[in-house]
């Protein structure tokens, strides 16, 4: 019955660019834990702050090759399921070359070029998604059962992953990613090339349509500063207050528990509501959070707002791409994702390099996220408001 269902849902676009999609993740998995060291824990708080901001800059420098190449290159026709493709292939090759460059300079051009496929395959993937869906209100179901696939995918290659790092180290991990990226590139022949027939958005103009993806983008960058500003600053609050380790686990814990929930109850909210409001839901629950937190305090709180802000993130996200899968131009789309991932990726390291380089007390940290998530939401109601008053543009 198992083997019956899996053929069948093979046998649908969505199916084909699922399956593609979880051995992918599973490579990205096993490159993480094999490349996971002593950036953080190993030393000393005040080390750690530099080395850190460091590591923050250099995760903005694949999107400088993304933006203005892979963008427009993703919008000619037949490059998106390419761009799967050669995203799995090639860092197959790239895993191989690591594996024999681990302490070698080489690694960190060889890691970069990982993460430049790895930020290809993401893009390609969320413009490939209108194409093997049906319809527009499928979008945010579809984008949360690749999401949820993604974290499923991630926790049982994590078993075989740390098993063969502890059992024959780093260098049999890569190369065990070498052959997972193999299938996922093979897999992703399968995926659908074609283009979706173009929606109209609703009815609306085309560029109230426009205007409504650019606040939309406006919001969810903040609700990516959001994320990366808490993390570092948790991660720093809790170091210096000296909290025994298993309160990192139970941080990281309610974190990924927050974006299971984000992930599973956006489906849901969107058959009640449309993708807008799940965005402003969102903005709506960092900022009652952020004040509840703010005046409590304590290591729970903390449990609190990681939990908080990855529901609001995850849901955000995942509204926000199927607002732009619904509403921006195909022709347009790949450089659209490659556009918005540029911004999101650029607010999460400066709301990231906040607590790194100026230490924030945690209570007065999560003021700071409820007051910036309030101003997000009364923004973003103001300016849909504004969109819907305008009068249309002329002919």
């Amino acid at each position: 019955m198992a083997e019956r269902r899996v053929q069948e849902l093979r046998a649908t676009p969505f199916g084909r660019l699922l399956v593609a999609h979880v051995v992918l993740i599973a490579g990205d998995t096993l490159v993480t834990i094999a490349l996971a060291g002593s950036l953080f824990f190993s030393i000393s708080p005040h080390a750690a702050r530099g080395r850190v901001a460091l590591y923050l800059a250099l995760t903005m420098a694949p999107f400088a090759v993304i933006a203005p190449l892979l963008g427009p290159l993703l919008d000619r026709g037949g490059a998106r399921r390419a761009m799967v493709v050669v995203s799995g292939l090639g860092r197959a090759v790239v895993c191989l070359l690591m594996a024999n460059d681990l302490k070698s300079l080489l690694l960190f051009p060889e890691a970069f070029a990982v993460l430049v496929l790895s930020k290809g395959y993401s893009i390609a993937k969320s413009a490939l998604v209108p194409a093997a869906v049906a319809e527009d209100r499928e979008l945010v179901g579809a984008n949360s059962r690749l999401a949820l696939a993604a974290i499923a995918v991630g926790l049982v290659a994590s078993v075989p992953g740390i098993a063969v790092l502890k059992l024959v180290g780093a260098r049999w991990v890569l190369r065990l990613a070498a052959v997972v990226f193999v299938g996922g590139g093979l897999a992703a022949f399968g995926i659908s090339s074609g283009r979706a027939t173009e929606k109209t958005g609703r009815g609306t103009d085309p560029d109230l349509r426009t205007a409504g993806i650019v606040l939309a983008a406006s919001a969810m960058a903040l609700l990516r500063g959001s994320v990366g500003f808490l993390t570092f600053l948790l991660a720093f609050a809790l170091r210096h207050s000296h909290a025994p380790s298993w309160w990192f686990g139970l941080v990281l814990a309610a974190s990924m528990a927050g974006s299971l929930i984000g992930t599973a109850s956006a489906p849901r909210l969107r058959r009640l509501v449309p993708e807008e409001r799940i965005l402003l839901g969102a903005l709506v629950l960092v900022t009652v959070v952020g004040l509840f937190a703010s005046r409590a305090g304590g290591r729970p709180w903390a449990a609190g707002m990681a939990a908080a802000v990855a529901i609001a993130a995850t849901a955000g996200k995942l509204a926000f791409d199927s607002l732009v899968q619904r509403d921006a131009p195909d022709a347009a789309r790949g450089r659209s994702f490659a556009r918005f991932e540029t911004r999101f990726q650029l607010s999460w390291v400066v709301g990231a390099l906040i607590p790194v380089v100026v230490p924030v007390p945690s209570r007065l940290g999560y003021l700071v996220l409820a007051v910036v998530a309030l101003f997000a939401a009364a923004s973003y109601v103001a300016g849909r408001r504004a969109v819907r008053r305008a009068p249309p543009a002329p002919a």
